[in-house]
């Protein structure tokens, strides 16, 4: 009996016995099933938030400085010294001076984060200004009280009208809107949104700080950005002598080390969802085991005409496998439609993976085979005789 006669007859025992063979491959659906959904949901979650990342500026590196005390301080000069003088690493720098604040007009009001920055922050952070403009150069240098709004301020104090000549008060004192940015998030409290940009030259004084201890930097190439963040860390250890005084990082890293986390975690998922597929095959050798049973008789007879061993032991082995493989099949069908449903409901773009179904699927045949193999070792090693007689 050849391979082709072999899966024919596979595929009859599984038409013969359609409820037992249902069962039989259950816990290899359950299995592959699972391993696509947690595979397209990790991968998915992994996509979603690198883009958010991306989007961040996979080019930009972040400096937080908390100091040592004392006079020793690393202040706007000396970043601008820094990068005026690395023109190969660096093109564009600005301070982040972050505060909470109370920002109203007239009897609305609303609580929300303020950002001090400078001129190149736009074009650093890739923001979008839907109406007016952006800080300048002049409203940083003249500690001017200006501001521009993010468009869920826009929408809680202005209704969304904002004007020319508008103004908010911020913490008491009044500055007049330049700009609104364009919505990103859906104009929600908490969100990029809420926020309100002012010079940091203002906003340090608003704080009550004039050390500032976050900055962005934007490399002058991304395939460089290792050796642009040791030099700042070089300059920073110059000034406090101190490694645990700074920290410089960026978003390629931040994305490298997300991915190895996400990488770690999907492997552990389906670890976990690879024991249904064990236990699935364990489901598969009894079967197997009842089916050699049920057909000693059967196999008394082809021996008895000249089969030799290797043709029954193929035999059962492919009948497991295909068995296995059909289990495998409704397994990627059921997790392709399971993850894109899991995908719409948490608004996330899920995307099965190729690799995941084809691994799966190997898995599932692999499976068969080696759970498949004791139970057609075992009708192989049938003598005729005893075979025949079997009752």
């Amino acid at each position: 009996m050849n391979v082709k006669q072999s899966l024919l007859m596979a595929l009859k025992s599984m038409k013969t016995s359609k409820m037992r063979s249902f069962l039989t491959m259950l816990g290899i659906v359950i299995g592959v099933a699972s391993v696509i959904i947690l595979i397209s949901i990790m991968n998915g979650l992994s996509d979603q938030i690198t883009s958010n990342l991306k989007n961040a500026g996979t080019d930009n590196i972040t400096v937080n400085v908390f100091g040592r005390g004392g006079n020793r301080s690393f202040q706007y000069d000396d970043m601008e010294r820094v990068v005026a003088e690395n023109p190969t690493f660096f093109t564009s720098f600005s301070p982040n001076v972050n505060a909470s604040v109370t920002v109203k007009n007239g009897t609305k009001s609303v609580s929300t984060s303020v950002r001090g920055t400078n001129e190149y922050y736009q074009d650093i952070q890739s923001v979008e200004v839907e109406a007016g403009r952006f800080l300048e150069f002049v409203d940083v240098e003249r500690l001017q009280k200006v501001c521009v709004i993010g468009s869920y301020i826009a929408e809680e104090l202005f209704d969304g009208s904002v004007y020319e000549d508008s103004t908010v008060k911020i913490n008491g004192s009044t500055y007049a809107v330049v700009g609104v940015l364009k919505e990103t998030a859906k104009s929600e409290e908490a969100s990029a949104d809420d926020i309100v940009y002012i010079p940091y030259s203002t906003a340090t004084r608003l704080s009550g700080n004039s050390n500032i201890g976050n900055w962005v930097v934007k490399a002058a190439d991304v395939s460089n950005i290792d050796a642009a963040i040791t030099e700042l860390r070089d300059k920073l250890y110059l000034v406090y002598g101190d490694s645990s005084s700074y920290r410089v990082s960026s978003m390629s890293q931040l994305i490298e080390t997300l991915n190895e986390i996400t990488s770690s975690i999907s492997m552990v998922l389906v670890g976990i969802a690879g024991i249904s597929l064990v236990v699935g095959g364990i489901g598969i050798m009894n079967i197997m085991l009842v089916s050699v049973t049920e057909r000693t008789r059967e196999i008394g007879i082809r021996k008895a005409l000249g089969a030799r061993r290797r043709a029954i032991l193929s035999q059962f082995i492919i009948e497991a496998a295909t068995t296995s493989a059909a289990g495998g099949i409704i397994g990627i069908i059921l997790g392709i439609v399971l993850a894109l449903v899991a995908g719409s409901l948490l608004d996330m773009a899920v995307k099965p993976s190729i690799n995941a179904v084809l691994i799966a699927f190997g898995v599932s045949v692999a499976i068969g085979m080696v759970f498949g193999y004791f139970p057609a070792g075992k009708a192989a090693k049938l003598h005729p005789i005893d075979a025949l007689r079997y009752e």
